[in-house]
């Protein structure tokens, strides 16, 4: 889901640097010392997943696990994104630094909505809706964040349509393949360190 340097207009990068700052700032504020180190390896584990991508155009097919990470931290899922998403940028050059800001909110923002969605299910829930909370989570941070890159590849510009549906096409697979990753994980999680669930609270 990172989208290339310079293939954005200006207008979407500023918005989308000024969209991920508030939203940074909020997950900061929420941030205390000792939920550092879950916020540390969750990012970590975002940073690991998202290296093996596949290229469609400006943007890349790849595993993100943002809906863990949002149903685990909440709006903290935004600093722990952008550390990994600046790695991958210094490192590898996936994305971009200009690109930033618009990669951060893509990813970041559909892990909060999931937070708001699956948190308490998973959370209260028996194991079996646990387990499709945590699936929906998955899917849901995939599918959204794919709507977010289509909806910033169009308003830079109509030429990139085709680019759009094809983005929004190949993250299909990726939608099941994380809701499952994402499911099994928060069973587990429940299993073994349930107050892992309470940190984004």
């Amino acid at each position: 889901m990172h989208i290339s340097e310079g293939v954005l207009s200006a207008p979407v990068l500023v918005t989308g640097a000024l969209l991920a700052a508030g939203g940074i700032a909020v997950g900061l504020k929420k941030m205390d010392y000792e939920k550092i180190p879950e916020v540390a390896v969750l990012s970590s584990a975002f940073f690991v997943a998202s290296l093996i991508h596949v290229p469609i155009g400006p943007s890349s097919v790849h595993l993100v696990l943002n809906g863990l990470l949002g149903v685990l931290l909440g709006w903290m899922a935004f600093p722990a994104i952008l550390v990994a998403l600046t790695l991958h940028a210094v490192l590898f050059q996936f994305g971009g630094l200009s690109s930033l800001g618009v990669n951060t909110v893509i990813m970041a923002t559909p892990g909060v909505i999931a937070y708001y969605l699956f948190n308490l299910p998973i959370r209260k829930g028996n194991h079996l809706l646990s387990t499709l909370a945590g699936f929906g989570a998955g899917a849901t941070g995939i599918a959204l964040g794919a709507i977010l890159v289509a909806l910033s590849l169009i308003s830079t510009g109509e030429s990139f349509l085709g680019v759009a549906k094809l983005v929004l096409v190949a993250h299909l697979p990726v939608m099941v393949i994380e809701g499952i990753i994402t499911g099994f994980c928060v069973i587990f999680l429940k299993k073994v360190k349930p107050e892992v669930l309470e940190v984004g609270k």
